[in-house]
C-alpha cells in the first residue's frame, strides 16, 4: 500500500512545485517588493518583471534601453501577453533558467589549484575583467561602475586570479535580490560567468560558481537562480553537476543589434568559422551585403555602393596572385623580406649533414618546417639532435617535398596583423600548456584544455595528442599518462601556432617601433595589403627581433580589443568607414612621425 502512495505523494509535489516556479505571483499593494524593480548592472539593466503589475510599464522599461546595453526583463510572468504588447520589438530569450537550493547545496572539499578566488579589488581588476567579456563578446562594463560598485551589498563582483602571475582569468557576478527589490523569497541570481579562454587551469567557472553559491548561502538567501543559453550544452552540464535544476522562468530582451542573432533565426552563415564571421558582421553592421558563397571554406563576397569584392576569410582579391604565390614558399620569402633589409634566421641545407651538426653546435637548437603549408602543420621546434632533426624532416617531407632547417632563435612568437600597410593589432603567440593539479594524467589536461580552446575559438583551436606532443612531453620527463604535481606547469607542444592549441595576448600598446618599421617593411617587399608578419622577439618592448613567415590569410579574430575586422572593411570600403576615421587615416593630417 505505501509503495502505491509514495509515487502519488512525489507527483503532486512535482506538480506543485511546478505550479509554484512557473508562476511568480504579482506584486501586491502595500508592503512588499520594490514595485517596478529594477537594477543597473553596468552591461545593461536587469528589469524583475514580477515587480511589474501588467505588461505596459515593463515594456517602457524595455524601450529605455541605454545604446549598446543589454537589458533582460526576467522573471516574465506571462511572457505570450508582454510579446503581444510589443511584438516588433521585443522577444523570448532563447535560455533556460535554472536554480540552485543553497539550503541544500554543499560545499566542495576540493580547492582550486594553480588560482585563487577573490573579490574584485582594483580599478585594474575591472579592466581585467572587461577583457575576458571582449575576449568572450559579452557587452563590456564602464570601469568606473566596477569600482562604484566595490562595496555595494546588492551587486557582488568575483574574480579568479592566477597565483602564479597574478592575472585575471575568470569573472562572475552576484545579485542579491533580498537587497535589490525587498524579494521575500529571498533569492539571488547569478550572471556572466567567464574564463579566459586561454586560461590553463580546470575548474575554473566552477570554483566561481561555487564561491557565489556559498557567498549567498551566508548571507542566508534561499536559492541562486541563472540564465543559460538553451544550446550551452557545457555549461549546463557544469550547472546539473553543481546540484541546479532547470526551472521555468522566461526571460525577455529587446530587439538591438546585440541581440539580432538571437531573434533573426537561423542566418546563411552558420557554417562559417570565427575567422571570417568577425569580417561578415562587421560588413553587414555598416550596411554592406554578404553573399555567403561557401561557408565551410570561408569564402563570401561583399558588396556595397556598386562595387563587390570576394573575399575567403581575410584573403581578398586585394592580394595578388603573385603577392600569394610570394607567401606560399617560405623560401622565397625569406629572399623577399631579407632583401628589404628585414633580418631572418640563418639558413641551413636540409641535404648537408655536416652543415646541420655544426648548425646544432652553433645554435644549440633547430626548427624544421615545410616549404609550404599552414596552420603550423609540419613544423617542429626545440631540435637539439642529428636525430630529431632526422625524425622531423622526414615528417615535414609527408606535407612538402621541400622543407627549411633554420636556426632556433630564442624568445617569443609575436604576430603583427598588417593592413593597408599599417599595423593594426599585436600579438604574443605562446605555445599551450597545462597546470598539473597532482591527480589528473597529462592527457585528460590536455584533453580538457583542449575542449576550452575548441570552445572559445568555435572550434578553430584544439590540441592535438601526437608525435610532436609525446616528443615535447619527453623532453619535460613526462608521458601522457603521467601526472604533474600540483601547480606544475608543463608546455605541451613546443610551436606558438592557434590552429594547434595556442594561445594569443594582445600586446599592441607596448611594442617597440622598430618591429613596427620589420612589419611594414616586410609587407611592402612582398606588396600584399593584408598579412600577418611573425617575428621572434626577445620581448616585444624591444628592437631585437627575427622574422620567422609571413601569412596571407592573417586570422582577425581573437585579437580583441583591437580593430581588426574594422581595418579589413575600411580597406576594401573606404566610404562605409565614419567620416572622422576616414579624415583620421589621410596623410595629410596625420601628426609627424
Amino acid at each position: 500500500m505505501a509503495s502505491d502512495v509514495r509515487p502519488e505523494r512525489s507527483k503532486a509535489h512535482r506538480l506543485k512545485r511546478l505550479r509554484h516556479e512557473g508562476l511568480k505571483p504579482p506584486v501586491q499593494a502595500g508592503e512588499g517588493p520594490t514595485p517596478n524593480a529594477i537594477l543597473d548592472c553596468g552591461w545593461g539593466r536587469l528589469l524583475f518583471a514580477q515587480t511589474f503589475e501588467t505588461a505596459e510599464p515593463l515594456v517602457e522599461a524595455l524601450r529605455a534601453e541605454g545604446p549598446d546595453r543589454r537589458d533582460i526583463a526576467f522573471y516574465v510572468r506571462n511572457p505570450h501577453v508582454l510579446l503581444a504588447s510589443a511584438p516588433q520589438e521585443v522577444f523570448l530569450d532563447p535560455s533556460h533558467t535554472y536554480r540552485l537550493d543553497l539550503a541544500t547545496y554543499r560545499a566542495s572539499r576540493r580547492q582550486p589549484r594553480g588560482f585563487t578566488v577573490r573579490r574584485l579589488t582594483s580599478e585594474m581588476d575591472a579592466q581585467a575583467v572587461n577583457d575576458i567579456y571582449a575576449k568572450r563578446k559579452m557587452v563590456q562594463v564602464p570601469p568606473a561602475f566596477f569600482w562604484s560598485r566595490r562595496d555595494d551589498r546588492t551587486i557582488t563582483y568575483f574574480v579568479a586570479e592566477d597565483t602564479v602571475t597574478g592575472a585575471v582569468i575568470g569573472t562572475v557576478t552576484g545579485v542579491n535580490h533580498a537587497r535589490a527589490f525587498q524579494d521575500p523569497e529571498c533569492g539571488s541570481s547569478l550572471w556572466c560567468l567567464a574564463v579566459d579562454p586561454q586560461a590553463t587551469q580546470p575548474g575554473v567557472g566552477e570554483a566561481l560558481v561555487r564561491r557565489l553559491a556559498e557567498h549567498f548561502k551566508t548571507q542566508g538567501l534561499a536559492y541562486m537562480d541563472l540564465s543559460v543559453m538553451h544550446d550551452n550544452d557545457q555549461a549546463i552540464a557544469l550547472y546539473e553537476k553543481l546540484g541546479f535544476r532547470r526551472v521555468h522562468f522566461f526571460g525577455v530582451k529587446r530587439k538591438n543589434p546585440i541581440n539580432e542573432a538571437l531573434f533573426v533565426g537561423p542566418s546563411d552563415d552558420q557554417d562559417l568559422n570565427p575567422y571570417a564571421r568577425i569580417i561578415v558582421d562587421e560588413a553587414r553592421r555598416r550596411g554592406i551585403h554578404a553573399e555567403i558563397i561557401d561557408g565551410e571554406g570561408g569564402l563570401f563576397r561583399l558588396s556595397w555602393g556598386g562595387r563587390s569584392v570576394r573575399c575567403r576569410e581575410s584573403l581578398s582579391e586585394l592580394t595578388s596572385a603573385v603577392a600569394l604565390s610570394i607567401c606560399d614558399d617560405k623560401r622565397m620569402t625569406r629572399r623577399i623580406v631579407e632583401a628589404a633589409g628585414v633580418r631572418v634566421p640563418e639558413r641551413i641545407d636540409p641535404e648537408n649533414p655536416s652543415a646541420i651538426d655544426a648548425a646544432l653546435e652553433k645554435y644549440g637548437s633547430l626548427v624544421v618546417k615545410p616549404a609550404r603549408g599552414e596552420q603550423g602543420q609540419g613544423v617542429a621546434v626545440g631540435l637539439t639532435t642529428m636525430n630529431e632533426v632526422q625524425t622531423a624532416l622526414t615528417r615535414a617531407r609527408r606535407l612538402c617535398s621541400e622543407v627549411l632547417i633554420e636556426e632556433q632563435v630564442q624568445g617569443e612568437d609575436l604576430r603583427l596583423v598588417v593592413i593597408d600597410y599599417k599595423v593594426v593589432a599585436c600579438a604574443l603567440r605562446r605555445p599551450p600548456r597545462v597546470i598539473g593539479d597532482g591527480r589528473s594524467t597529462l592527457r585528460a589536461l590536455i584533453e580538457h584544455q583542449s575542449r576550452r580552446r575548441a570552445a572559445a575559438t568555435g572550434g578553430e583551436s584544439t590540441i592535438p595528442i601526437d608525435a610532436e606532443t609525446e616528443r615535447t612531453l619527453a623532453e619535460a620527463g613526462y608521458r601522457l599518462d603521467d601526472v604533474a604535481q600540483d601547480g606544475e606547469e608543463v608546455l605541451v607542444r613546443k610551436a606558438a601556432n592557434l590552429h594547434l592549441g595556442g594561445t594569443i595576448h594582445d600586446v599592441t600598446e607596448e611594442v617597440h617601433p622598430a618591429l613596427i618599421r620589420a612589419a611594414v617593411a616586410a609587407a611592402r617587399a612582398i606588396d600584399i595589403p593584408v598579412t600577418g608578419i611573425d617575428l621572434m622577439v626577445k620581448s616585444p618592448r624591444e628592437a631585437d627581433y627575427a622574422f620567422i613567415e609571413a601569412n596571407e590569410r592573417p586570422g582577425l579574430a581573437n585579437h580583441e580589443p583591437q580593430p581588426t575586422a574594422e581595418r579589413f572593411i575600411d580597406l576594401l570600403f573606404p566610404l562605409s568607414a565614419p567620416a572622422a576615421a576616414r579624415i583620421a587615416a589621410r596623410p595629410e593630417v596625420q601628426a609627424p612621425v
